[in-house]
């Protein structure tokens, strides 16, 4: 395994890790989410690169586009979550009560 290859990789454990362990805010869990699409993006991105092909040169983008509208999707949930339940705290969050 190349030092990049570690660095990605350990990378996205680490925002799965966050993800796992820290998940008192919702923001914090999109944070986390954000780190590891980044990390898979960078890893995609350094990947193509490898081949030295046109090929793959369009995945990094479209996994970009997903990965904006994921941003964009969580920033309007939490607006919508701290509107109705006055904070983004995920105890607070209660299906029966929406």
């Amino acid at each position: 395994m190349t030092p990049t290859q570690f660095a990605f990789s350990s990378a996205f454990i680490m925002g799965t890790a966050g993800l796992t362990f820290h998940r008192t805010h919702l923001l914090s869990a999109l944070l986390c989410l954000e780190g590891m699409m980044l990390s898979l993006l960078i890893a995609l991105a350094f990947w193509s690169l490898e081949l030295d092909s046109a090929g793959p040169m369009a995945s990094p983008m479209i996994l970009l586009a997903f990965s904006a509208c994921e941003a964009s999707a969580g920033l309007a949930l939490l607006v919508a979550t701290s509107r109705t339940h006055g904070g983004d705290r995920l105890k607070n969050l209660n299906l029966l009560q929406c």
